[in-house]
């Protein structure tokens, strides 16, 4: 199985304060799990984060990811949201992972 940062993307704009967090995780899961979202088997989705609005989805397999990016938009419905989000839906390796590492080093270097 690929490293798990080569299977996770990172979600922007999931809506804030609307539902438990238990039950927006939930709706995220279902989203990128469906077909018509170039979606596959979810392992984890990681929600709240850090963040605000932001999510992380880890899929079983590293080519959902590809077809996930794929997709032109990605619109969050379900019955229990009162309308349809957009979300940014990015690579989590490329950004995230960068920002992981250096940070501790910074010290280091006497910055």
């Amino acid at each position: 199985q690929a490293a798990k940062s080569t299977r996770m993307v990172v979600i922007a704009g999931v809506p804030d304060g609307l539902l438990h967090n238990e039950v927006m995780a939930d709706i995220l899961m279902i989203h990128f799990q469906m077909a018509r979202n170039n979606g596959g088997d979810v392992e984890e989705v990681t929600y709240p984060t850090g963040k605000k609005g932001v999510a992380y989805v880890t899929f079983e397999d590293e080519e959902v990811v590809e077809n996930v990016l794929k997709k032109d938009e990605h619109r969050l419905e379900d019955k229990r949201l009162s309308r349809s989000y957009p979300l940014k839906v990015t690579r989590y390796c490329e950004n995230v992972r960068a920002f992981i590492i250096h940070l501790p080093v910074l010290p280091l270097l006497g910055y």
